[in-house]
């Protein structure tokens, strides 16, 4: 892939590639530890105010004898932040710059008024990749997302920068303070197409509900059912996931439409 003039990003937007797709060797952890993350995972949902202290003796009421310490590497590792004020256990970087939350009492109705971004660790097989999505509020409709051995601020931006050139620009844009969101690159992204920051409380995840939903329902719905072998079936899986849940899923909340009907009217409304 290396090339005199061309970036490896403007190779990947050439060939209709996410750069993801060069980082389909998973990461690598324990028969044992993918099974305690797997657990941990799904409590989680359940119990999002549960700390490494709980999620301990949760999993020792299982049968798994395990410390503290071991937990807490594993909540790093699959990067979870309980919903209260915890000590030094998101991944923020104290350099730099965090912004106010600004959906509070904020009414969200219409297309590209808000966007919102996460990370999320997802199981294999044989061990795991990260998984990032972004989403419109207004529609739950997945405008773009990406899946990586890594979690680093380029990927982030890079999939930010293609939802931009797919979808035009939202007025606001919510992520919560991990070091990818609120890095120099990915803000400058931001603020140069004249968008809204915001970002959630440290520690409270359920600012950032809507997408937690879309975590849980591809889980449950997908990974959890059909863990992949290898990054390529965990792609192919996952781009067919988010086609059903943007295109045919109807959503309660919606009025049972699903998120390709609103988005698409709003956008050919406007």
């Amino acid at each position: 892939m290396e090339h005199a003039k061309l970036s490896i990003s403007e190779q990947c937007r050439i060939l209709g590639i996410h750069r993801s797709g060069l980082y389909y060797t998973p990461k690598g952890e324990s028969a044992l530890n993918l099974r305690l993350m797997t657990m941990i995972d799904k409590e989680f949902f359940d119990k999002p105010f549960y700390g490494v202290r709980k999620m301990t003796h949760h999993l020792r009421h299982f049968g798994y004898h395990v410390n503290q310490k071991r937990v807490r590497r594993l909540y790093r590792l699959m990067d979870l932040r309980v919903i209260y004020a915890k000590k030094n256990t998101s991944k923020a970087n104290r350099g730099h710059k965090k912004y106010p939350y600004l959906l509070r009492g904020l009414k969200i109705e219409r297309v590209n008024q808000v966007w919102a971004t996460d990370i999320t660790w997802i199981p294999m097989q044989r061990g795991f990749m990260y998984l990032i999505a972004i989403i419109d509020l207004h529609s739950r409709y997945v405008v773009n997302w990406s899946i990586s051995n890594s979690m680093d601020a380029e990927w982030c931006n890079e999939v930010l920068e293609e939802a931009i050139r797919m979808h035009g620009t939202p007025e606001i844009f919510n992520t919560d303070q991990g070091s990818q969101f609120t890095s120099i690159l990915f803000t400058t992204t931001l603020k140069m197409h004249g968008i809204k920051i915001s970002m959630d409380g440290k520690g409270r995840a359920i600012d950032n509900v809507f997408i937690e939903r879309l975590w849980r329902s591809l889980k449950y719905e997908y990974v959890y059912l059909n863990p992949a072998n290898g990054g390529v079936e965990l792609y192919k899986g996952v781009q067919k996931y988010f086609k059903f849940y943007n295109d045919e899923r109807i959503h309660q909340n919606l009025e049972y439409k699903t998120p390709k009907d609103i988005f698409l009217a709003n956008n050919d409304a406007a």
